[in-house]
């Protein structure tokens, strides 16, 4: 049974929602994209910028041309690294 979620991330099989990727116009992101262009999501909190890039992850991976990855650093935030993770990442390029 659906409901209307009141924080986090919205998953349409579970919550109430507008379709993310109809929220923007999606033809000029992915334009953006194709062109190796950096873009920037801003807007006030709690409006769904975090489950329209989960949308947009889903989509590009679904694609099968993108190999995209959803990174919260929110808990660095005001902090400074000073040393290397313990594990590095790895990222490999689909051929």
């Amino acid at each position: 049974m659906r409901f209307f979620n009141t924080e986090g991330p919205v998953r349409s099989d579970l919550h109430y929602c507008l379709p993310p990727l109809q929220r923007w116009n999606l033809d000029d992101v992915l334009t953006l994209i194709e062109r190796q262009k950096y873009f920037l999501l801003h807007a006030p909190r709690q409006t769904g910028k975090t489950t329209c890039l989960l949308a947009l992850m889903e989509h590009l991976n679904r694609e099968g041309r993108y190999r995209a990855l959803y990174v919260n650093l929110q808990m660095y935030s005001g902090t400074t690294l000073t040393r290397a993770p313990q594990k590095p990442i790895r990222i490999t390029p689909l051929l």
